[in-house]
């Protein structure tokens, strides 16, 4: 299970606790490499959908109290026994992983939000059980959290996900700006395009001042980890916001100067 891509936000970094960085590793890793049999490399969808099955095989046998065929999963396996972690919320991902395959069109926000509490809520839940403080008011910030994050990400990829064939950018809302794939494939700006930027990155940095509040929820250093995240992430749309929606010619991403910027945001949370 390999992790070498590059994120805008950190991944078990010097932030966390010592004694989470392990598990969410970990978690991490499966997460990560189940998504790229969902979307990297040029292999059929029947074969990267009996990739994610020998996944669930996996899951349910560490669910049922079986030692893992895979040696890659013995690790997860201890995790989940060691820090009581829902299994549950591993075959949510999965099942994102899955509809990535064969979906790759929304027809409006709430099937948006249904994908990403699938593909993205189980993270921060899991970091949540592993750090004890799995409350329902918590869970619901995480939750926002989460989601703003893939949403931004969405916003971030929309070119690079056109080539894939994807376009997450729910079709009423295209619709109502006037907005079409053509102009999509085409990478082409308008105000329309402008103004629909706005509207999702705005819509975006309320989910995630919503969730915001989990930072005071959380001890320490783990604390400190969520500030960077939230502030990395309206970083980006802030970065969109300056742009004016004009992500093709350039993916908004973060530099040294802008992380500089964060760390001084978040100590003013």
């Amino acid at each position: 299970m390999p992790v070498d891509h590059y994120e805008n936000f950190p991944v078990a970094s010097l932030l966390l606790p010592r004694r989470l960085r392990r598990p969410i590793e970990t978690i991490y890793r499966f997460a990560r490499s189940a998504d790229d049999i969902a979307d990297e490399g040029d292999a059929s969808d029947a074969a990267r959908l009996r990739g994610l099955a020998d996944y669930s095989v996996e899951l349910d046998r560490i669910n049922s109290g079986h030692d893992p065929a895979t040696p890659a999963f013995r690790e997860l396996a201890l995790a989940i026994d060691e820090w009581r972690l829902p299994v549950q919320l591993f075959c949510d991902l999965l099942d994102a992983f899955a509809q990535d395959v064969v979906k790759k069109r929304y027809a409006d926000y709430p099937e948006l939000l249904d994908y990403c509490r699938r593909s993205a809520n189980p993270i921060g839940r899991l970091v949540l059980h592993l750090a004890g403080k799995a409350s329902n008011t918590n869970l619901h910030c995480s939750d926002c959290i989460c989601t703003a994050l893939q949403l931004i990400n969405f916003w971030q990829d929309i070119a690079m996900d056109w080539q894939k064939d994807r376009v997450y950018l729910p079709r009423t809302d295209l619709d109502a700006f006037g907005i079409s794939e053509t102009q999509i494939a085409a990478g082409h700006w308008t105000p329309e395009w402008a103004a629909l930027l706005a509207f999702e990155s705005a819509r975006t940095h309320a989910l995630m001042t919503e969730g915001a509040p989990l930072i005071n929820q959380l001890p320490g250093r783990l604390g400190w980890e969520i500030r960077l995240t939230v502030q990395g992430g309206l970083r980006v749309l802030e970065r969109i916001r300056l742009v004016r929606g004009d992500v093709f010619g350039e993916r908004p991403r973060l530099g040294p100067g802008d992380w500089l910027r964060i760390g001084g945001r978040a100590l003013l949370m």
